[in-house]
C-alpha cells in the first residue's frame, strides 16, 4: 500500500485532503508531515491534493511529491501509480509516418504518409477527436497498429465538437450532421472504405445514437466509457441539461432492436458509469450484436481509455474491417 507524504513543517494548513473521482480522503498529521495510506480499487489514480488553510480557505494543487501526471480535458493532475501498473510499451514504440489534412472546419483526418486520397481505405471516426489525439495518442497508437500489422492501413477523422452536452446526448440534429454532412465531406475528400465510429462518455453515446439513427453507416462502434443513463442508476446526474433526452435514448435502445454492427465496449472498473455500461451492452449482445465490454482498472478518464485501446481496438478494427 503507498504512503503519500506532504511535509509542512510550518503548519500551513489544517487539513489535506486527497480529491479524486473516489470520495475525498483525508491525510493525517504525523510530527512535520501529513502521512495518508492509499488503498483504491484501481491501477493508477489521477488527483490534486485540497490544501486547507487556518482561516478556512483551501486551494487545489498537485502532488509536490509525486513526479507522475496525467493530462486531462480539465487540466493536469497527480497520476499515483498503484503495484503492478506499467504505461503501454506502444507509447515508446515507432509508428508508420502520418500526416494531418484539415477537410473543413471542425474535421481534420489523418492518414499514412504517402496516401493517395484515391485509395480507399477504411475509416475510423473519433468523437472528441483533438482531445483524443492529444490526450490518448489515438493517432500515434493507430500508426504503431499499422507498423505492427495488427490493422490495416486506414485514415482517422479526428471529429472537434461544438456545444458538446447538447450535439453529443442523442442529439437528432448532431447525428443528422454526421451522416448528412460530414461523411460526405469526408467522401469529397478521400475515397472512403467501412467505417466504425469511436467515442468516450458522451460521444460514446453520440455514436451509438447515430449508428441507430442511420444503421448502413458504420461498420462497427468503438465505445468507452459510454454516458448510457438509466434512472435506475443515474439518478445523480437529473441536473444534466439532457439528462431526460439520454435516459429516453437508452430506454429505446434496449427496447427496440436495431441493426447489429460488433461493438467493443470499455469501462473503469470503479467508474460511475460501470453499470449503465453492463447493461447497455447485455442488451446489445441480446439483439444480436457481437458487444462485449472489456472492464480496466481505472476510472473516467483521457489515459484509462488510453490505456485500453491495445488490444481492444485493434480486434475491433479487425471484426468491423
Amino acid at each position: 500500500m503507498p504512503r503519500l507524504r506532504l511535509p509542512d513543517p510550518d503548519e500551513r494548513y489544517a487539513a489535506v485532503r486527497l480529491c479524486s473521482d473516489l470520495p475525498a480522503r483525508e491525510y493525517e498529521r504525523e510530527g512535520d508531515e501529513w502521512l495518508l495510506d492509499v488503498e483504491a480499487p484501481v491501477a493508477r489514480l489521477e488527483y490534486q491534493l485540497e490544501l486547507v488553510h487556518p482561516d478556512g480557505g483551501s486551494e487545489w494543487v498537485l502532488d509536490p511529491g509525486n513526479p507522475h501526471t496525467a493530462p486531462g480535458a480539465f487540466g493536469e493532475k497527480s497520476e499515483l501509480r498503484l503495484e503492478g501498473y506499467e504505461p503501454p510499451a506502444w507509447l515508446d514504440e515507432e509508428g508508420v509516418p502520418g500526416t494531418y489534412d484539415e477537410i473543413e472546419d471542425g474535421v481534420r483526418v489523418w492518414a499514412p504518409t504517402g496516401t493517395d486520397a484515391r485509395d480507399e481505405l477504411p475509416l475510423l471516426l473519433a468523437n472528441d477527436g483533438p482531445e483524443y489525439d492529444e490526450l490518448s495518442r489515438l493517432t500515434h497508437f493507430l500508426a504503431v497498429s499499422i507498423a505492427r500489422g495488427t490493422v490495416p492501413p486506414h485514415r482517422v477523422a479526428l471529429l472537434a465538437p461544438g456545444e458538446r452536452n447538447d450535439e453529443y446526448s442523442a442529439s437528432p440534429r448532431y447525428a443528422d450532421r454526421l451522416a448528412e454532412h460530414v461523411m460526405p465531406a469526408i467522401g469529397d475528400a478521400v475515397a472512403v472504405g467501412p467505417v466504425v465510429g469511436m467515442g468516450a462518455s458522451l460521444g460514446g453515446l453520440a455514436m451509438l445514437h447515430a449508428q441507430r439513427r442511420y444503421p448502413e453507416l458504420f461498420s462497427g462502434l468503438y465505445l468507452q466509457s459510454g454516458s448510457f443513463f438509466t434512472r435506475r442508476f443515474d439518478s445523480h446526474e437529473v441536473r444534466f441539461s439532457r439528462y431526460r433526452r439520454v435516459v429516453r435514448f437508452v430506454r429505446a435502445v434496449r427496447t427496440a432492436p436495431g441493426r447489429p454492427v460488433p461493438v467493443v465496449l470499455t469501462c473503469g472498473s470503479a467508474e460511475e458509469n460501470i453499470d449503465n455500461n453492463r447493461l447497455m451492452a447485455a442488451a446489445l449482445a441480446e439483439q444480436g450484436y457481437p458487444a462485449v465490454l472489456h472492464e480496466v482498472p481505472d476510472m473516467h478518464n483521457y489515459t484509462a481509455w488510453r490505456d485500453a485501446f491495445d488490444p481492444f481496438l485493434p480486434e475491433l478494427l479487425e471484426q468491423a474491417w
